[in-house]
Order: C-alpha cells, then structure tokens, then sequence
C-alpha cells in the first residue's frame, strides 16, 4: 500500500507491490512488510482522503522499517482535515509528518512511531500512549496524553483541560498553557508546563512531577512547590532538549505531592542534620 512521495495517488498499489523508496529504484524481491532499509531511508505518502483508520494503519505497516533508529523511514500524511481516530494503536516504527490537522483520539494508545502533526489536534491526542514520540506544532483538546505510559508528547501550543490525566509513565510538554485539573489523578510520569495552569493542578497525583514555568491558578490540596535541586535542573534540561522545546530548566517551579516533599525533606535532614 505504500508509494514513494513523488508518485500519483493513483499508483498506489502498485508502487506497494514492489516495494519502491523515494528515488524510484526498486528494492529487492523482499515483500515490503518484510524488507529492511540499510542505507538512506525512503519516503511514502498516502492521503487521508483515500484511506483512514484500520486501511491507513494496514498501509503504514507495509512500510520497510530502517535498521537505523536515527534515520526512520518517513511516511508522510496528505489530505488532513480533523479526522478523529486517526494512527490510533498504531505499532511501527517510521516517522509520520502529517500536513494539517487531526481531530480526536489521534495517536491513541501509539507505539514506537515519531508523529509529527502540522496543526492542531483534537481531544485526547496520545491517549495511552506507551513508546514513541508525539509532536502538535498547534493547539490540543482536552485529555491530551490522558493514561500515558510511556513516550514523549510535546504540544507547541496550548492544551485543554486534563491534561496528562491519570498517566503513569512518559513525558509531556506544552509550551503555552493548559487548562484545569492537569495532572489530576497522575501515578507516574512528568508534565511540562510553559505557560500558565488552570485551577487544580496536580490533583490526586501518587508519584507525577509537574514543572510550570508561568503561574497556576490554583494547586490542587496535596501537593506543593519542592525546590528545584541540582539534579531536577539536570534532568528537566535533558527533557526539554529531548521534546525540542526552548527555554531553560531554572525558569521553571517543581510541583510534587507533599508525601514526596516531606519525604525528601526528612532524607535531606538525616544527610545533613542540623547540629546544635
């Protein structure tokens, strides 16, 4: 099902059939589900006017995956205009450039694929993702990256209500703000917030951090701002770099449940107990 970019739509499957990469040369007689890239990595396209849901992800996992996990094979999305339930439980390996916006439920539940979304993305974008990547160069709805296992998902604009709701792995990152309740419910896992929070943020949240770089409209009870030790500027750098967001990890508060808080205190004053 897939075809190199530079065909027509209309050579569809018969580019599939053989297996060809964006240069037009033909690969070996190995089907294309089958067939690994070693050398540069090819580009396919398929229009979402022509395939959706289930067709679309049969069709992507025809793709060949590359050996090489800095040079993906690239798959890229025409034809998007707010499509929900699109690349849902998708478990392959390429990088998908979409050209425009996806509605709700996009990339749900995704594994191992690098999505990159050229516009905005409905309600629940990356929900219960476990591996990958997930980028929205706009705005998401509410429940983005809800029950998130795993992955990184960075939205580079700002994010409804619920935001990271009940995720227990992963990483989030918004550069502009989110609404209320983000974190609530949180076991694990980390949100990153550039702008500003609605009311409640962090309620409910077990073992999550949040770091917020603008103000909360309110905390929610139960957690509490922890300084920002050595070791969080540290690891919040390296996620800002990994999520390809500017700014630096000292503008940024750190917001944990207070159970984590008074945990660290208490380990700080064994360590450095304050002598008479």
């Amino acid at each position: 099902m897939a075809k190199p970019a530079e065909e027509s739509a209309a050579s569809l499957p018969s580019q599939a059939a053989s297996g060809k990469r964006a240069s037009g040369k033909a690969t070996s007689g190995t089907p294309a589900a089958e067939a690994k890239i070693t050398s540069a990595p090819s580009r396919y396209q398929f229009s979402l006017r022509e395939l959706s849901g289930h067709g679309l992800n049969n069709a992507i996992r025809t793709v060949p995956i590359s050996d090489d996990d800095e040079a993906l094979t690239e798959v890229n999305l025409t034809d998007a205009a707010g499509q929900p339930n699109q690349l849902m439980n998708l478990d392959h390996a390429v990088r998908i450039e979409v050209e425009g916006p996806l509605g709700d439920y996009a990339c749900a539940l995704n594994s191992q694929s690098d999505i990159r979304i050229s516009g905005a993305a409905g309600n629940g974008v990356a929900e219960g993702m476990v591996s990958g990547k997930v980028r929205v160069r706009g705005n998401a709805g509410a429940g983005s990256g809800a029950a998130m296992a795993g992955g990184t998902l960075a939205i580079y604009g700002s994010a409804g209500d619920r935001c990271g709701a009940g995720m227990c792995g992963g990483g989030i990152f918004v550069r502009g703000d989110v609404g209320d309740e983000a974190g609530v419910g949180a076991l694990r896992g980390t949100i990153v917030i550039g702008g500003d929070s609605g009311k409640n943020l962090g309620d409910a949240m077990s073992n999550a951090t949040v770091f917020i770089r603008g103000r909360a409209g309110s905390l929610a009870q139960g957690v509490a701002e922890a300084p920002l030790r050595n070791r969080e500027l540290l690891r919040l750098g390296l996620l800002l770099i990994n999520a390809s967001i500017r700014g630096e990890a000292k503008e940024f508060r750190r917001i944990v449940p207070i159970a984590i808080l008074r945990a660290e205190q208490s380990l700080q004053g064994e360590i450095n107990p304050h002598w008479r």
